[in-house]
């Protein structure tokens, strides 16, 4: 088992700054992942890892060593692409034996090891057949077998599900969650899928234009997100944002968004009115966090227009007009509405978020 270790990372690709300045700490066992959307430097990050791009300047360490100067091979990490980068002339068998074979290990202990981890990953039925034999999942499960039977001290993967469709992406992502717990082996874990990132990692390091935005355990950036960026990108529906000014009305602070005020407590509104670098602020809800009622009820907080109707199987996506403002409610599939029905939403601010305008940072 290793740590990983990254020490303010750049990297530069002409003039474009593809990371800037990215520090993780991962502890031995763990799985974090990287995620971010498209060029966002999660990739790079991990290519420099592996050894597959050098960094501008930085650190990198691996089980307290480190690893900048270190070519590729003298690293022991394990990387699996995400296009699998299997041989088409080689049967499963010997794609998953060719590490072994390239470090000249006996014969009989090859064997051994390919079946040991044919037996883990279930393909030893497979391994007499050539790479286009097999189904994408089947191809994915080899080059995961390629990268186990090393034993390396890392496992780097680059969106290695994406390729899959989404029921068999949905096994699969929990059969590698489970596999990397029964190996207990480092993994670093690139996607874009916010869903994946939060089913399977341990830790979440959120990345947007180079930079690392928040690194905690997922639970944590869901339930307290660092920016708005880091709000609205995990959750489906992603949160909403309600764009409000701050005002002071008889000593309270007054959120207008335009179609309607809310009273902050005293304590939240001076919280909020001390750390704001503007008047403007956001208030964030997440969909599910929104009570919505046909009848007015104490804890409704504004009125609202049916905009659209989304069934999705036990729930409805509720569009609903808050008055230039378009937010989203997931609701039960009881609750019988139609379009352009007027509806009352409340919140609890305990679940609720408010956003610097300028900053875009959280206040509370």
């Amino acid at each position: 088992m290793s740590d990983v270790k990254v020490v303010d990372l750049i990297k530069k690709f002409d003039k474009v700054l593809a990371v800037n300045g990215v520090s993780i700490d991962i502890k031995s066992g763990d799985f974090v992942v990287l995620l971010g959307p498209s060029g966002c430097g999660k990739t790079t990050t991990l290519r420099c890892i592996a050894g597959l791009e050098s960094p501008d300047s930085g650190e990198i360490y691996i089980e307290d060593r480190l690893v900048n100067d270190l070519p590729p091979k003298d690293r022991d990490v394990a990387m699996v692409f995400q296009n699998y980068a299997l041989y088409p002339h080689m049967t499963a068998f010997d794609n998953i034996a060719f590490p072994l074979k390239m470090r000249k290990v006996p014969k009989d202990e090859i064997e051994r090891r390919v079946k040991e981890v044919a037996k883990l990953l279930n393909i030893e039925h497979l391994l007499s057949r050539k790479p286009r034999q097999l189904s994408g999942g089947e191809q994915q499960r080899v080059a995961l077998g390629r990268a186990l039977v090393r034993k390396p001290k890392v496992f780097l993967m680059d969106e290695p599900l994406s390729n899959l469709d989404a029921k068999l992406r949905i096994f699969m992502r929990a059969e590698l969650k489970r596999l990397q717990k029964e190996l207990k082996v480092t993994t670093v874990y690139v996607t874009h899928d916010q869903a994946e990132a939060m089913a399977m990692a341990d830790k979440i390091a959120v990345m947007n234009n180079g930079k690392l935005l928040q690194y905690d355990e997922p639970s944590a950036i869901y339930h307290r997100p660092a920016s708005i960026f880091v709000a609205a990108f995990l959750g489906s529906p992603p949160m909403n944002m309600i764009k409000t000014s701050m005002s002071r009305k008889n000593g309270d602070l007054v959120l207008d968004a335009g179609a309607f005020m809310y009273k902050l407590p005293k304590e939240i509104g001076d919280l909020v009115s001390n750390q704001a670098s503007s008047s403007e602020v956001y208030l964030g809800v997440r969909p599910e966090d929104l009570l919505v009622s046909v009848e007015k009820s104490p804890n409704s907080v504004f009125s609202a227009e049916v905009y659209v109707v989304e069934p999705q199987g036990p729930n409805l996506v509720l569009d609903l007009r808050v008055g230039d403002q378009i937010i989203k409610a997931l609701t039960p599939l009881t609750l019988d509405v139609k379009l352009g029905q007027q509806v009352w939403v409340g919140f609890d601010l305990k679940k609720a978020h408010i956003f610097d305008g300028r900053t875009e940072a959280t206040l509370y």
